[in-house]
């Protein structure tokens, strides 16, 4: 790939975890982008344990040379008054801006069974067309707020919710405008479901603005469907894991979005137990197999 189209990243969630805070309650901040710096990345998501303080985290990224890439936004267009919506997305966006990020990701949790324990293969929620279109409009609507803060909305298809299957990922990019709204690609939600992974990256790779490189476990995923179990306790089991860990051929991943001259993040993200597996030295495996594997 084209190292000067491309940034590296790696997000927080190996070491704590946003969902199960008891997951890596022992690492620190400091800890955490001091090893993702270590391992050879220059940028991140934001975890729960960094500073709500712009300027405070600005510089404690800036003495390592790392950048924010993006941060999860959780939107309940469907569920809560707009209004609410968009005041805690402009409040995002203003943190953003201010760290110097060009990506905000979305991703609707009106009816999402991701937190729950409910089996992430049986409960999945399904909108109505009159949803679709709700949906759509204020994902629209939200696209447009962040272009005013100059950033870039991107949605993040997810085990578990409204949004999850190659189909639902087609009607959804059918049903907003390219200006205002672009997709969040994840290689391990797609995997995940039994989905083409490559098929999708495929059909939308022109209005795809992010990349999350997250890996399977196939034998894990396999035992979740089996025991109906929710999406938290297969991350508790192991069912991701970073590229080059798993089952799941980046290459070809990789030749896709060079061809169509990609420009932007892509961004190890694997939650698992830090416990079980060490985030720096999974850190490091994803960086070389990226290095190896891409060219970069």
């Amino acid at each position: 790939m084209n190292k000067d189209r491309i940034m590296l990243g790696i997000a927080p969630i190996g070491w704590t975890n946003d969902d199960m805070p008891d997951l890596g309650a022992e690492n620190t901040f400091q800890q955490c982008v001091s090893e993702m710096a270590l391992a050879g990345f220059s940028g991140c998501e934001i975890g729960n344990k960094y500073p709500s303080d712009p300027i405070e985290l600005k510089k404690a990224l800036d003495l390592r040379n790392m950048k924010i890439a993006n941060r999860w936004f959780s939107s309940f267009i469907l569920s809560k008054p707009f209004s609410e919506v968009e005041e805690d997305f402009r409040k995002n966006c203003s943190f953003l801006q201010a760290v110097g990020a060009g990506r905000i990701g979305a991703s609707e949790q009106s009816g999402s069974i991701q937190g729950t324990d409910k089996g992430v293969f049986d409960c999945k929620p399904v909108m109505t067309d009159k949803e679709w279109k709700e949906l759509c409009l204020g994902l629209n609507r939200l696209g447009a707020i962040a272009l005013e803060y100059g950033i870039s909305l991107v949605y993040h298809h997810h085990m578990g919710t409204v949004v999850q299957t190659p189909e639902e990922i087609d009607r959804l990019m059918a049903g907003t405008d390219p200006k205002l709204f672009s997709l969040l690609y994840d290689t391990g939600h797609l995997a995940y479901m039994g989905a083409d992974y490559l098929d999708v990256l495929k059909k939308h790779v022109a209005r795809i603005k992010h990349v999350h490189l997250k890996d399977i476990r196939p034998d894990v995923v396999a035992e979740v469907k089996k025991n109906h179990l929710s999406f938290l306790q297969g991350v508790r089991k192991g069912t991701f894991t970073v590229p080059g860990d798993g089952s799941i051929d980046f290459k070809p991943v990789f030749d896709v979005l060079d061809k169509a001259g990609y420009e932007g993040w892509l961004l190890v993200e694997a939650e698992q137990d830090p416990a079980v597996a060490n985030p720096f030295e999974y850190a490091l495996k994803a960086r070389e197999y990226i290095r190896r594997t891409a060219g970069i």
